[in-house]
């Protein structure tokens, strides 16, 4: 059972993450600038790639991909949660990353 949430709880995170990502980019209400490229090439290596490699570790359940996607996208996921924005919701999935690793891992240990 807590396999089956591990997995869930990984695989939304990432959806959400990629969601954000594109608002943050493409709808992002507090910038005027769209075409700013070097926040868009910082935000897919420390956001987007994170919240892939979460969702596809998710779905194989490679535990330690989901602790590094939580690990590369901590520090920014961080930074958004100080603000007074939707995007301080990149730290929930951040989050997600890591109880989603808990709850793969301990199912793991059961079994053994």
């Amino acid at each position: 059972m807590m396999q089956k949430t591990g997995v869930v709880i990984g695989v939304i995170s990432g959806s959400i993450s990629i969601i954000l990502w594109i608002v943050l980019h493409f709808f992002n209400p507090y910038s005027v600038e769209v075409s700013e490229i070097l926040p868009f090439r910082q935000t897919i290596v420390t956001l987007l790639l994170p919240a892939i490699l979460a969702g596809v570790a998710a779905l194989t359940e490679r535990r330690i991909f989901l602790f590094i996607a939580f690990l590369w996208s901590l520090p920014i996921s961080f930074y958004f949660l100080l603000t007074e924005s939707i995007f301080s919701l990149f730290a929930l999935t951040c989050v997600g990353y890591l109880i989603s690793f808990f709850f793969i891992k301990n199912n793991s240990l059961e079994k053994s």
